[in-house]
């Protein structure tokens, strides 16, 4: 089906939607079903500005996801792709920032923090293959630099993701799809003794190929026990989770090959690229009411490994270094070993300030991390040369101090100091003048003030400072590992302003509606840089962002949710010709993303849902003489109860079949080894074609 066909096709299905929804809503009085839930909690009164919200565990239960990170999506102008195999982390973008695999994106499951500070692949590395979307309870996000309890990669947003602490029955799921594709859950919950603690356990199996000419082979296995209590006066879980994956990975290939028909739209240049990881960690947190406020506590350790093989520039750089010039000689192995701990405490006081009713909270937060680091040049996943060997040791510590009053009935602050102190030690073992120290800290104001509700609308004025971390070896370096030539250093934080108006209102029965105008403006961006020998994140100048999110949720009737969002970014670096580049483009910035979805459920056993995401085309160049082409995908869910306890969901994944990219980038490559070196080429890594997935359900 051409591609307008398909646009009109989806939107014809949605506007149908909308009339039976409409038409049930006005003759429903015999209707006895109820929709068990929204898929949004950002009703009036629910959130401290404009942009922030709850996603609901319900709504990841309704719709299709290809990959567990693809969880995020739900969370409005926020897209989640991939450029490598499925046991790598994902692409995010989100407020015109191609955030590569999270900088500026603070994820955390359960209190675990996700991003990774000096990974070995790229800074801030978020990692969400090991999540179980069906353990879900709700996703608390919020977007900017206005919250105090918020630090690190948080700049663009955040998202909390909280597992349930018990199953209201027990689960075994078994699905069967495309590309020999198979999964297996299985999870329950028991309540220990009466009245005492719950524990609910999961395992997770799943194994994939992908449509890829080179199988993808993916081997995961993802086991979790949480252990919980909750009554009145206090609540606390402990959470142990282990993940194991292995994969090969067709990375991102040049676009003119596929075009010329010399590879096809799924091939590899390197078939031995792909990598594997693991983490093991322990979780716990601890929540207790007081007499005049409340009193928390988390704390993690987690031990996490991981091993990447990529070559991106094929024959480019090291022909002449490569022991076997016949195979690709631009491989290379990103590797690191890391042990993590951390924890945060915060005391909340409830009380009057200047007669009027008030919350203060006092936080301190502290994480270490411990990271063994490699970097070798590879073929065929064999090593031949070392470039770094490093072991690097980064401790963070922050407070911060927030106060919420209300003043009147219809005015409400919310405002925030906090405090970062960084210090970061490489010990470089390859090239020892690359060994160092470096400290930095940061204060960071953060406030918003509250107007209403009138008429069940409320309005936000928010503004704030934060920051990211970046990479201790590029704050430490004097020597590039990869060049021999002096290295230009970068500072540990990187600070970003933010600011934001917007409102939310509830005026139309059954619509939750939030429009918000921002603004952000980052001392440094932090890119992907493919042509690198590492294919990690560089730093580039400064950038200025503004944009609109435009965000809607609504009921209709007893059976049907829509939800639809557009949101919108003009994103260009501060300085013209910047980075030794002409322009002010930023590369892989998407300046328009929308969602529309539809939730049916009827009084018979059957439900569905259409999902459908969009992002425009997007610059690929700094001075835009290159673009990468805009991308629909739309997925559908089919569901059937065929008793009590079993029943049956059918997923199609990519429901029109349409090509699209999930990824491109500008970068040189060298196609073949006794090609030319293709300067400013275009690499891209296709969207998947599509597929089904069958999953038999067992509920008890």
């Amino acid at each position: 089906m051409p591609p307008r066909f398909e646009t009109l096709a989806l939107a014809a299905s949605l506007c149908a939607t909308c009339q039976i929804a409409s038409a049930q809503s006005t003759s429903g009085a015999t209707q006895t079903v109820a929709v068990t839930g929204v898929h949004y909690a950002n009703g009036v009164g629910s959130s401290d500005t404009a942009s922030s919200g709850t996603v609901s565990g319900d709504l990841l239960n309704d719709i299709p996801l290809l990959r567990p990170g693809e969880a995020l999506e739900t969370i409005p102008g926020l897209v989640v792709t991939q450029h490598s195999g499925d046991g790598k982390a994902n692409q995010y973008f989100l407020r015109g920032y191609n955030l590569d695999h999270g900088t500026d994106l603070a994820t955390r499951v359960d209190g675990l923090p996700v991003n990774m500070p000096t990974n070995a692949h790229g800074q801030g590395y978020s990692d969400l293959n090991f999540l179980i979307p069906e353990l879900v309870e709700r996703i608390d996000y919020r977007k900017g630099t206005y919250f105090a309890e918020n630090g690190d990669f948080s700049a663009a947003g955040s998202a909390d993701i909280a597992y349930r602490r018990a199953l209201d029955r027990d689960l075994a799921d078994l699905t069967f799809g495309s590309d020999a594709y198979r999964r297996l859950l299985v999870a329950g919950s028991r309540t220990l003794a009466d009245g005492g603690p719950t524990l609910l356990g999961a395992a997770e199996l799943e194994r994939a190929n992908g449509p890829w000419s080179t199988p993808e082979g993916l081997h995961k296995t993802n086991l979790l026990l949480r252990l919980g209590q909750s009554t009145p006066a206090q609540s606390w879980t402990i959470d142990a989770l282990h993940y194991l994956a292995d994969w090969t990975s067709t990375d991102q290939v040049p676009q003119a090959l596929i075009e010329s028909g010399q590879l096809g739209r799924y091939g590899a240049l390197d078939p031995s690229d792909g990598g594997n990881t693991s983490r093991d960690a322990i979780t716990g947190e601890w929540k207790r009411a007081l007499p005049d406020g409340f009193m928390q506590a988390s704390a993690y350790a987690e031990h996490y490994r991981l091993r990447l093989w990529s070559d991106f520039t094929f024959y480019e750089l090291r022909q002449d270094q490569a022991p076997d010039p016949r195979l690709p000689s631009d491989q290379f192995e990103q590797a690191e070993s890391r042990n993590l701990v951390g924890a945060s405490f915060a005391r909340g006081w409830n009380h009057t300030l200047l007669g009027h009713d008030s919350t203060t909270v006092l936080g301190v937060q502290a994480r270490h991390d411990h990271i063994d680091l490699g970097l070798l040049d590879t073929q065929s996943r064999r090593p031949f040369a070392t470039v770094t060997n490093d072991h690097v040791r980064e401790t963070s510590a922050a407070a911060y101090l927030e106060n919420d009053t209300t003043w009147t009935a219809t005015l409400r602050s919310v405002v925030g100091l906090r405090v970062d102190t960084l210090h970061m030690n490489v010990e470089a073992y390859a090239t020892p003048q690359n060994s160092g120290q470096a400290s930095a800290h940061k204060w960071s104001p953060k406030g918003t003030v509250i107007f209403g509700p009138w008429d069940r609308t409320e309005f936000f004025v928010s503004a704030g400072e934060g920051f990211h971390s970046n990479d201790a070896r590029g704050v430490v370096d004097r020597i590039d590992p990869t060049t021999g030539e002096p290295s230009t250093r970068v500072p540990a934080l990187a600070s970003a302003v933010g600011k934001e108006v917007g409102l939310r209102t509830e005026a139309w029965p059954g619509l939750q509606s939030s429009l918000a105008l921002w603004r952000l403006d980052s001392d440094s961006e932090i890119v992907y840089d493919a042509d690198s020998d590492i294919g990690s994140t560089s730093p580039n100048g400064a950038s200025r962002r503004y944009g609109v999110e435009w965000n809607n949720h609504y009921t209709a009737g007893a059976r049907w949710l829509f939800d639809a969002d557009l949101a919108w970014t003009h994103a260009r670096y501060a300085r013209m010709n910047d980075n030794g580049d002409t322009g002010n483009r930023i590369p892989n910035a998407i300046p328009v993303v929308a969602r529309l979805g539809a939730t049916w459920h009827p009084a018979s056993d059957w439900s569905a849902a259409i999902d459908a995401r969009y992002f425009s085309g997007y610059p690929l160049s700094q001075d835009g003489t290159l673009k990468a082409p805009s991308a629909l995908v739309a997925n559908l869910r089919l569901q059937k109860e065929l008793g009590d306890h079993v029943g049956l969901s059918l997923d199609v994944l990519n429901l029109f079949n349409r090509s699209y990219d999930d990824i491109a980038y500008q970068q040189d490559y060298k196609a073949s080894p006794n090609g030319a070196t293709v300067p400013s080429g275009v690499t891209v890594h296709p969207g998947e074609p599509r597929e089904f997935r069958l999953t038999l359900r067992w509920r008890h």
